[in-house]
């Protein structure tokens, strides 16, 4: 089509050169009526302006949406220059959102679903803004994700949905807050410690948030590439609550490993005490050295030395 609108621009030159030079090398008397070159001429030049004006360009990611009296007809996705009906509508949105397309803020907003328009197939990265949502025990979390998406379906993303980037936007934060409702934060908040749970499981979280997301965004026509939590933690008003509870149950878990090594320790010195019958021990000087043996090894400070000058038993 660039060669053909090209020729027609030529031909209705030449054409226009001919005739001038007929009419101006002419005697007067024998000058002759207009020839059919003049309005030839005029035909072919408009009609080279009015296919040129078809002509577009796209650049790789991008793509175009062409509607033919308001029924889809087709969309472009080739990079480079093209050309399209000219009969394709291009401000279609203005006139039918009543907009002014004077007015550089009515041209803004239509230029995002106008029909005809250029759209980006590239990959795009929605960070959300950070939520407080409830989690499965009802504890109030600050929660954030980010989302790599892309357009997939050119047509119903112009044509199912109002506007797709608010569209998307608006349904992520609604697939998070239902994400973070399902899970609890940690184990210590659900009785079940083999479930999943939003701070220990990030990959069983993130795969849950992406096919929740893909369901949602297909009737737009949207495709998610990836969706990953970038802020996980307690509310303010009950953070310094959870960290106490996190640090008892450190601290219980830490005393409880003490005491089992202790317990194993004080065996083994039983067992090594009596091989061979060189040291003969009864019960209560058993659960003597056992007390003292559990004081020192489960003690937080120093043990202080003692002697006994007398007797065990005195």
């Amino acid at each position: 089509m660039f060669f053909v609108v090209l020729a027609m621009f030529v031909l209705s030159v030449a054409l226009f050169i001919f005739d001038i030079t007929a009419l101006v090398g002419a005697d007067e008397a024998m000058r002759p009526e207009p020839a059919f070159g003049m309005p030839l001429m005029i035909i072919l030049f408009v009609a080279a302006c009015f296919l040129s004006n078809s002509f577009f360009s796209l650049q790789s990611g991008q793509a175009r949406v062409c509607v033919l009296f308001g029924k889809y007809v087709d969309t472009v996705n080739d990079e480079g220059l093209r050309w399209a009906n000219p009969l394709y509508a291009k401000n279609l949105g203005l006139v039918e959102a009543g907009l002014d397309s004077e007015k550089p803020e009515h041209a803004a907003i239509a230029s995002k679903s106008v029909r005809g328009s250029v759209i980006s197939m590239r990959l795009r990265t929605l960070n959300g803004e950070r939520l407080k949502v409830n989690d499965k025990m009802g504890n109030p979390i600050e929660i954030a994700t980010v989302v790599s998406w892309r357009v997939a379906d050119t047509a119903k993303a112009i044509f199912d949905v109002d506007d797709y980037e608010s569209y998307v936007s608006m349904q992520t934060e609604t697939v998070l807050r239902h994400v973070a409702s399902v899970y609890a934060y940690d184990h210590m908040e659900d009785e079940s410690t083999s479930s999943i749970t939003l701070r220990s499981n990030i990959e069983e979280v993130s795969d849950a948030l992406k096919a929740e997301l893909d369901r949602r965004f297909a009737p737009a026509g949207v495709a998610v590439e990836d969706a990953r939590l970038t802020h996980l933690a307690y509310a303010p008003e009950i953070a310094q609550a959870m960290l106490r509870l996190q640090q008892a149950d450190a601290i219980l878990a830490a005393r409880k490993k003490i005491v089992e090594g202790a317990v194993s320790m004080v065996e083994m010195a039983a067992d090594r005490l009596a091989e061979g019958g060189a040291i003969e021990l009864d019960d209560e000087r058993k659960a003597a050295m056992a007390q003292n043996l559990m004081v020192v090894l489960c003690g937080e400070s120093d043990a202080q030395l003692v002697l006994n000058v007398g007797s065990l038993y005195a």
